[in-house]
């Protein structure tokens, strides 16, 4: 099987929400309609579109899991430094994110934290 593009689809509550979350983390946006917002991440432009539940769970022909009480994937965003890891942690939780875990070394060169957008979608933030 060959594939040209991979992106992930995630289900949230309020789009309005969403976007205000991510734009102030400094994400660019990929665009926007009534049913969703998308957005950009990282130096390949990975793209997440964040639907609206009600319009995703029919497409995924099954319910989509309650972000708090389980996990469904965690994207890992790479710091450049510890420094940085510890801004992204202020500015998460200023911009309405929870803070999951605090920023601390783990393992061999690790140094990071895992944090939850608005609607409970799992993220790790490392600098290794």
């Amino acid at each position: 099987m060959k594939t040209k593009k991979i992106w992930a689809n995630f289900s949230v509550q309020n789009l309005e929400r969403t976007t205000a979350f991510y734009q102030r983390l400094g994400f660019k946006h990929n665009g926007a309609s009534n049913q969703l917002t998308s957005f950009f991440f990282g130096d390949d432009n990975f793209i997440i579109h964040f639907f609206l539940k009600d319009v995703l769970e029919p497409a995924m022909m099954g319910p989509i899991i309650d972000t708090q009480a389980g996990n469904e994937i965690i994207f890992t965003l790479s710091a450049d430094t510890r420094e940085e890891v510890n801004n992204w942690e202020k500015e998460i939780r200023e911009a309405g994110g929870t803070i999951v875990s605090q920023p601390a070394a783990f393992g061999e060169g690790y140094y990071g934290f895992v944090f939850a957008d608005p609607d409970g979608h799992r993220f790790n933030v490392f600098h290794m």
